[in-house]
């Protein structure tokens, strides 16, 4: 986990969020909290871990509310926000993980209201 990295991407996404926090684990690593707000106003807080960071994508959850279930998220609970064979540890970073999280957001809102989930879907 490069940590000097995660701390450079929270300052950066602090500045598109209005609420993004990094903290220590226990391990010694760091995971971030965020708040993100949907077009229909209601806000989410997500917490994102950094498995093997930059290389492997991170994790995210929607830790409150606590969501029922649905689609596109893993056993674990958290969200596919991303394939994740097209992380790019290059091109992608925590605002942009934070982005589509936010995208996730609205799309699990249309399928609560209408039972469909907008735009396209793959498979994994």
């Amino acid at each position: 986990m490069d940590i000097r990295r995660i701390q450079v991407e929270v300052a950066q996404a602090a500045t598109y969020f209005a609420v993004v926090e990094a903290h220590p684990t226990a391990d010694g690593g760091v995971y971030v909290k965020a708040l993100l707000q949907t077009p229909m106003k209601n806000s989410y807080i997500t917490t994102i871990t950094f498995p093997n960071y930059p290389n492997q994508m991170p994790k995210v959850w929607i830790t409150k509310p606590v969501l029922p279930n649905s689609r596109h998220r893993y056993n674990d609970g958290t969200i596919c926000y991303l394939h994740p064979n097209m992380w790019n540890p290059g091109r992608h970073d925590l605002t942009f993980v934070l982005k589509r999280a936010a995208k996730w957001l609205n799309k699990y809102e249309v399928w609560r209201s209408n039972g469909r989930w907008p735009g396209a879907e793959l498979m994994h």
